[in-house]
């Protein structure tokens, strides 16, 4: 009980919110596992993988020094898995060996000449009580023996049951109604040794499950059944496994005692076998029963021997077992069994590579012994094959390889004596091509699949055009580039001359500048250039207050906002041009510009903010004055647009917003003339912790304008009024001096990216 206090405590001290299921669970199972308690785990039926040695040393040293870790016991997990629990079923005939006992209900049918149904439960003494006739004894008696005798008793009182001569003239049927609960007892090494009470249908597998099954140290081979101090079945379990025997597997009666005796021959079989576990042996079986309980050998298994390892009482020994013995070696408890893998290598193989029709691997036999044959096998040599020199790869005796050089050419001619091959034999027949780089063609450019083609003898520049998908519409057909690499491998004194350039102009898919008749060489380089007229499609947003809203096409790389607006058919009567804001999105060179700026930031910046966490976007916002740009086309304010710029022209709005740290954040409605004063009266003015100087203003277009004493016809339409609020914290000391790293971190971030971008 000292054992579990901890886990009352643990339980009873933590609120409900604190513990869940999974966490008592696994304090309950250290807790268990700490006192010494065996927890009773289903056993699992996954079977692991076996591991081949070669090296029997390793097994004495280290597999025998564990072996109970490295496999469960074969037929032990029958009686742990949920999926076989051999339940008797109530549903079924009465069977004619039933003892009948105590408790049980039987149901004698009578028909025929009389008919009748009596229906009683055998007393604890063993007796029905049946009207007009009295007690009978039923106790102990089959179902068969039972209807016997209960044919020659009611014969007393139901005349034509049966006469003198057995000759019945009406019939008489025993079943049985509801079944009795016996009481069987499970001892010796098993999970849960015990009493149960089990159905009178119960079989000595049922019980056996009900235990929690065999333990590690229990016997699947010499299971007893005892009945009133007498034996009456033993139970092998491997027969019912292997051959699907179940003789002792008998109905149970009240009383009886089933026993597991510990193992005798307990076997760890493992290596190259289909099942490598341990395997319970009887009294005397050999190494050829073993491997027929393991499944036998694997597909890659060494079957000629197999290596035992043994304990004599005082030292480890090896036995060497031929397959010839397999069926005379008793094995002995505590064996260890090991199959070793076949050798890794194969004996009769042969290859042949290279420049013949079929490579691959072929067998050595008297029909494939040679190189002329092996060639011949290989549906022979192809052109390209390189008949002065190939190469056999062989190796000798000391697993060390030799290369020999073999002349093709004479051995196929009949001048040279044919080379005979041996086990193992590599045969590699080079190309003529493997002599030298293969040679290539580049393109680049506006064609529809630039890339690297294979050179071709006689290739024209349109050929590789033509294989390149073509020229784009963007391409330049007056001027594409052909750049040749000068080399002379022969030459024994350098050259400044790198390379020579080519230029050609093409009209509808053929050359007119140029040499009409110029053969690419090998590792030519083909530039196609983009055309200087064409120009990418390009498109502009505008929404908001205009007649025409939408997106529209650049005509010119000089446009305007006000031939935006032109195209747009104007704005409406209710636009609010002093509102217009312009989003415009990054091109490359100013994102690369940057993250330039951003990581020399970070460089210069020693502090604790991250760059990464500020809020950067593809898109900015350009401070725009639309109603000047309008009045005077064409000037410094009239902005010329760039591709995906958008225009935004609000709904004219009379309402000034108010917000910040005000008495109460209003909004109200425009009054043209009102200083900001005003508007923050409308919110009942600033609250305590104000920051009055700091105040600003956020207009429409995006622009925003710092509030001064002196400043006059700063408010207009649709801005809004934000005053900040200054910054308190009831840690004084330690937040002002967080407060105060932070700002000036932030200051000099903000110096740093200002001096880098001027």
């Amino acid at each position: 009980m000292k054992k579990f206090l901890p886990i009352l405590l643990f339980i009873g001290s933590a609120s409900a919110q604190d513990i869940t299921d999974q966490r008592v669970s696994e304090y309950i199972k250290g807790a268990v596992a700490e006192s010494g308690y065996r927890q009773l785990d289903t056993l699992s039926s996954k079977t692991p993988q076996p591991r081949l040695r070669q090296n029997p040393e390793e097994t004495t040293k280290k597999d025998i020094a564990q072996p109970a870790e490295r496999h469960k016991i074969f037929g032990h997990e029958i009686f742990g898995t949920r999926d076989l629990t051999f339940t008797p079923n109530q549903n079924i005939a009465t069977p004619a060996n039933y003892t009948l006992g105590a408790g049980d209900e039987v149901i004698i049918d009578i028909w025929g000449a009389n008919q009748t149904t009596i229906r009683e439960v055998i007393s604890p003494d063993g007796y029905i009580n049946i009207d007009g006739l009295g007690l009978v004894y039923l106790n102990g008696k089959s179902i068969a023996e039972a209807e016997r005798y209960l044919q020659r008793a009611l014969a007393a009182i139901y005349s034509s049951v049966a006469d003198s001569n057995g000759d019945e003239k009406s019939h008489l049927k025993l079943t049985l109604g509801k079944i009795r609960t016996i009481e069987v007892h499970v001892m010796g090494e098993v999970a849960k040794p015990g009493s149960y009470s089990l159905s009178s249908l119960a079989t000595a597998f049922y019980a056996l499950y009900r235990a929690g099954g065999v333990s590690d140290l229990g016997s699947v081979r010499d299971i007893r059944i005892v009945r009133n101090g007498r034996e009456v079945a033993t139970i092998d379990i491997y027969d019912f496994i292997m051959k699907g025997k179940s003789e002792g597997n008998i109905h149970l009666q009240d009383g009886d005692m089933i026993i597991v005796p510990p193992y005798r021959v307990l076997i760890d079989a493992q290596g190259a076998i289909k099942r490598p576990l341990k395997y319970e042996l009887a009294d005397g079986e050999t190494l050829s029963a073993l491997l027929d309980y393991a499944g036998g050998f694997t597909g890659d298994a060494y079957q000629k021997s197999v290596t035992v390892t043994r304990r004599n009482g005082r030292e480890y020994q090896i036995y060497t077992v031929d397959n010839t013995a397999f069926d005379n070696f008793r094995m002995m408890d505590g064996d260890i069994v090991d199959v070793g893998p076949m050798i890794d290598r194969f004996e009769n193989r042969l290859e042949v590579k290279g420049a013949v029709y079929r490579q691959g691997v072929y067998q050595l036999n008297d029909q494939i012994n040679t190189i002329s044959k092996l060639i011949a096998k290989a549906e022979g040599l192809r052109g390209d094959a390189l008949l002065s020199r190939a190469i056999l790869q062989r190796e000798k005796e000391d697993l060390t390889r030799q290369t020999i050089q073999v002349d093709l050419g004479n051995i196929l001619n009949g001048a040279a004596e044919d080379i005979e091959l041996k086990r193992g034999d590599i045969l590699y027949i080079p190309s003529i091509h493997d002599l030298q780089r293969s040679p290539t063609i580049e393109i680049f450019g506006h064609v529809a699949r630039p890339g690297v083609l294979p050179y071709s003898e006689n290739s024209t520049l349109e050929d590789v055009i033509i294989q390149a998908g073509g020229l784009l519409p963007s391409a330049s057909t007056v001027r594409v580039d052909i750049s040749r690499q000068s080399a002379d491998s022969s030459s024994t004194e350098h050259s400044e001359v790198i390379g020579e350039q080519f230029s050609f102009a093409i009209k509808d898919g053929f050359v007119v500048g140029g040499d009409d008749n110029f053969i690419l060489k090998p590792y030519d380089r083909i530039y196609v250039r983009k055309s200087p007229a064409y120009q990418e499609p390009q498109s502009v947003k505008i929404a908001g207050e205009v007649l025409y809203s939408g997106e529209y096409a650049l005509s010119k790389k000089s446009e305007r906002l006000s031939d935006l607006i032109k195209k747009a058919g104007g704005v409406t009567p209710f636009a609010y041009i002093k509102g217009a804001r312009l989003t415009r999105k990054m091109n490359r060179e100013e994102r690369e510009r940057q993250q330039s700026v951003l990581t020399l930031a970070a460089r210069n910046i020693k502090d604790s903010i991250d760059i990464q966490s500020l809020p950067i976007t593809d898109h900015f916002n350009i401070g725009i004055d639309l109603e000047r740009a309008l009045s005077e086309p064409g000037s410094d304010a009239d902005l010329v647009l760039r591709a995906d710029d958008e225009l935004q022209i609000p709904q004219y709005n009379n309402t000034v917003r108010i917000s910040g740290c005000v008495m109460s954040p209003n909004t109200v409605s425009y009054t043209a003339g009102k200083r900001v004063k005003y508007y923050i009266g409308q919110a009942g003015g600033f609250a305590q912790h104000a920051r009055k100087k700091s105040s600003y203003i956020v207009y429409m277009n995006g622009q925003i304008r710092r509030v001064k004493s002196n400043s006059r016809d700063i408010v207009e339409p649709g801005c809004h009024i934000v005053v900040p609020t200054k910054e308190r914290s009831t840690d004084a000391l330690q937040s002002i001096l967080s407060v105060a790293t932070t700002s000036a971190s932030l200051a000099t971030m903000i110096a740093t990216i200002g001096n880098i971008l001027k």
